[in-house]
Order: C-alpha cells, then sequence, then structure tokens
C-alpha cells in the first residue's frame, strides 16, 4: 500500500511539471509569433484613410471652409498669443543651459521621431479635440454590425488602448510641450517629425495646428532638438501646393534656430521633408516638383529640400525612384504588415535605395494597437513584450546601416505606438495598457540605450 501511494504520487507530481512544460511552451511560442511576425500576410487593411490605395480608393481629408488667406491672419494671430504664452512660461521655467545638458543625454540627429499635436481638451481648446476619436467602422457593412458604433468620452475613456502620464492633455499647454521635449531629450532623439497641415487645414477629427509650430520650434530649442516636418495628405495636395506650401514652411520657419537641416553627402544642407501617403499622388505630378526639368521643379531654388516618400508595397520603390524623391521611410510599427514594414525586406530596400542614390529610413516602434478606435483590427496587434518588439526592431535597422532611423512615434496613442510615458489606469468601463513590469519611461530608457548602440556601431561602419 505504502508503494501504491508513493507511485501515485509521483504519476500525479510527473503530470503536473508536464502539464506546467507544455504551457510553458506555449507561452514561449506565442510570444516569439507575436515579436517576429516576419512572414504574415497583409491581413485587410488598418483602417479608412490609413492605406488608401490598399483599398483601391483616395481618401482626401477635408479642409476647412475659410479661405487660405483669412485662414493666415487667424494663424498669425493664434500664433502671437500662443507665442507670447509659450514665451513667458519659459522665463518662468527657464533652467540654466548647462544643468540641462548635464543631466541629459546629448541628441542623436541621426534618430527622427514623428510627433503629433492634435490634442486638446476643455481648459486649452475649449472641448476635447482627438481624445473623444470615434469608432471607425469596417468597411464591410455586415462585419461593422458586429462591433460598437459611436465615440468615446474623455477624460476617463479616451481613444487610447493606453492612458497617458499627463492625462487627456491638450497640445497647446507650454507645460505638456516642454515635458514632451524633455522627455525625447532624455531618450536621445534629435530631431522631431512634426505632423503638418497647411493652414486652416486638420485632419478630420482635429483642428487646424500651424499656429503651434513656433511654440514647437522654441521649446525644441531649449532642449537642443530639431524640427522637421510630416506634411499630411491634406485636401488638393499636387506639385503646385506642395511648392507653395514648401515656400511657406521655410520663408517662415526656416531661420529659427531649430528647423532642421540635413547634411548631405555633398556637404549641402538642405531642409528635410517626410510625405505621408506620398503614393496617392502620381509619379508623373511628383516629378514636376521633384525633377530638374519638371514644371514646378524646386530643385536647384531656395526651396530645394529632401523630400521622403512613404514606401508602403513593393513596387512603390520604383515609383519613388521616378518621382524625384531623395528617399524612402516605411512608418509603420507592425512588422509583417506591408512590405515597407516588414523587418525582412529592409536589406534589399537599403540595396534599391543604395543603388540608385536615395535615402533608406527604416520606421521602428514599440508595438501596435488601434482597437480603442478600431475595434475590429485585432489581428495587426503588435504585442509589446515588455519592450522585445521594439528592441527587435531596432536591432533589424541596425543590420542594414541605415544613415538616419526614424521612430514611430512619440505620441501617436491611436494607434497604441507611442513611447511617451504611460500610466496603469482602470475605470469602471475600461482596463487600459500599461507598461508594467516596467516603469512609465521605459520606452524612452530603451531609446536612449539603442541610440548610444547605433553611435558605437556607426563608428565601426565608417571605418
Amino acid at each position: 500500500i505504502l508503494n501504491y501511494d508513493i507511485m501515485a504520487r509521483f504519476r500525479r507530481r510527473t503530470c503536473i511539471i508536464l502539464l506546467l512544460f507544455i504551457l510553458f511552451i506555449c507561452s514561449i511560442m506565442m510570444a516569439l509569433k507575436t515579436l517576429r511576425p516576419d512572414r504574415a500576410g497583409f491581413g485587410d487593411p488598418f483602417g479608412l484613410g490609413l492605406l488608401p490605395e490598399l483599398q483601391q480608393r483616395t481618401v482626401l481629408l477635408d479642409s476647412k471652409q475659410n479661405s487660405l488667406n483669412r485662414a493666415q491672419g487667424d494663424t498669425v494671430t493664434r500664433a502671437s498669443n500662443l507665442h507670447s504664452i509659450a514665451v513667458n512660461t519659459m522665463k518662468a521655467s527657464m533652467s540654466p543651459v548647462k544643468k540641462l545638458e548635464e543631466e541629459l543625454s546629448s541628441p542623436n540627429y541621426n534618430f527622427h521621431i514623428f510627433y503629433y499635436t492634435w490634442y486638446g481638451n476643455p481648459q486649452f481648446d475649449g472641448k476635447y479635440i482627438h481624445w473623444n476619436h470615434p469608432l471607425l467602422p469596417h468597411w464591410d457593412p455586415k462585419i461593422a454590425n458586429n462591433y460598437p458604433k459611436g465615440r468615446h468620452n474623455p477624460p476617463e475613456d479616451i481613444g487610447a488602448n493606453f492612458y497617458p502620464e499627463l492625462g487627456s492633455y491638450s497640445s497647446k499647454d507650454p507645460t505638456v510641450i516642454e515635458a514632451h521635449m524633455k522627455q525625447m531629450r532624455s531618450a536621445s532623439t534629435g530631431v522631431i517629425v512634426l505632423s503638418w497641415y497647411p493652414p486652416g487645414m486638420a485632419d478630420e477629427n482635429g483642428e487646424p495646428t500651424d499656429d503651434l509650430v513656433p511654440v514647437v520650434l522654441d521649446y525644441a530649442h531649449k532642449y537642443n532638438l530639431k524640427v522637421t516636418f510630416h506634411i499630411e495628405p491634406y485636401k488638393d495636395r499636387d506639385d503646385r501646393s506642395m511648392y507653395h506650401n514648401v515656400k511657406y514652411i521655410i520663408d517662415r520657419y526656416g531661420s529659427h534656430p531649430a528647423f532642421y537641416r540635413h547634411k548631405t553627402s555633398t556637404g549641402r544642407l538642405l531642409p528635410m521633408f517626410y510625405v505621408y501617403d506620398s503614393y496617392v499622388t502620381i509619379p508623373e505630378i511628383w516629378a514636376n516638383l521633384l525633377t530638374v526639368s519638371g514644371s514646378q521643379s524646386i530643385r536647384n531654388t531656395p526651396y530645394d529640400a529632401l523630400f521622403i516618400a512613404l514606401l508602403v508595397e513593393e513596387r512603390h520603390k520604383h515609383d519613388i525612384h521616378r518621382s524625384g524623391f531623395d528617399g524612402m521611410y516605411t512608418y509603420f510599427a507592425t512588422n509583417g504588415f506591408s512590405y515597407g514594414s516588414s523587418h525582412h525586406n529592409w536589406a534589399s530596400l537599403k540595396a534599391f535605395c543604395d543603388s540608385n542614390n536615395l535615402m533608406f529610413i527604416p520606421s521602428v516602434g514599440p508595438g501596435y494597437i488601434d482597437t480603442s478606435i478600431r475595434p475590429w483590427n485585432n489581428h495587426n496587434t503588435r504585442n509589446r513584450v515588455n519592450g522585445k518588439y521594439y528592441e527587435t526592431a531596432f536591432s533589424a535597422a541596425l543590420l542594414v546601416r541605415p544613415e538616419i532611423i526614424s521612430i514611430t512615434s512619440f505620441n501617436e496613442w491611436h494607434e497604441g505606438t507611442q513611447i511617451e510615458k504611460a500610466v496603469p489606469k482602470r475605470t469602471g468601463q475600461v482596463i487600459y495598457l500599461d507598461y508594467k513590469p516596467h516603469k512609465p519611461n521605459v520606452y524612452l530608457e530603451l531609446t536612449l540605450k539603442w541610440s548610444d548602440k547605433y553611435r558605437k556601431e556607426q563608428e565601426q561602419w565608417l571605418m
């Protein structure tokens, strides 16, 4: 009887150990799948307006009905007011530059980070903007009927799966702008890629933000950061409007010490413009602007610059080359979703760019989740795996030895790509994701780590 009991206990213990081992193996496999979905298919497109060409239609964002002259006049007034508020705030909070330099890592001007100033709240804007993002319906009505509709109700219920440490902030709040600059500088990023619409224009859920540019430039300069522009797909964007808008940006902001200029291999210092959804416009139109013989050519003029196109599909690389662009970036933080965002394609894209005198700027991100605004899109979620997904992306980027790495993003909260500080939060309706077991600044620290690693490896590349 004693032997029988011993054997029975042994068998039970063996079964438990075996079961735990199987569960452990399964969890490892799931984590690896989430970490490197290199061969994943496209799945459905992200959502309305995100990849217009993949849906075989062009989505152009609504502009305000004000005329451009009136919009520019209003912009000057608003900018003057915002600027004076910001200057007063800066004077009150200004600490000695030497102290800042001692506390913060040196900026890496080869690390560019996408930044959004489209958030608003009642205190600064009279209402919530973007935090109250609507739930976007699926384009298939049958699928759409299975998911909730409506919009978010801040401040407890926001259009994001994570919750910012700063709460449902306004991008106009000078203390928020300064906090953002300090976070970006602490991460050793050097160039802010500012989402930009022309005066009087905005995305379909926002308000015009061009009047914030002078304030962003001032605070960026305080932290020795530079600012470049991410030209969004505004209404009627073509060669003529782009020429006028590039001229507007350079004339208005080009003399600011924080305005970014990139030193080319020939020694020229040129502004840089990222062009989102560039593939929506045919190469022939871009060539009018970006080639020397083009009818609206900006080349060899005071407004010449480096223009970086968005690559989504493989065939876009040939269109980008024909269009006269100076390089390409991949933007999406979803490894495996598109050709451009798949890490295993970066080596061939870099080789294509090298052979055609183009810049290749891979975009790395900490993860992706947008089910707070696209509840049907969970198959495109990329789990952060406690920072491992982000580090995998950086590792893949360094393998192709890029001149610049772009980071998606500092604060695109709707798509869960932010590295801005986030905190745990639970409401009656929502349990937000967080960065635990790490601290709210973990992704800033990881960016700093990889910035240092990039610098060291770049020294080896140049030897």
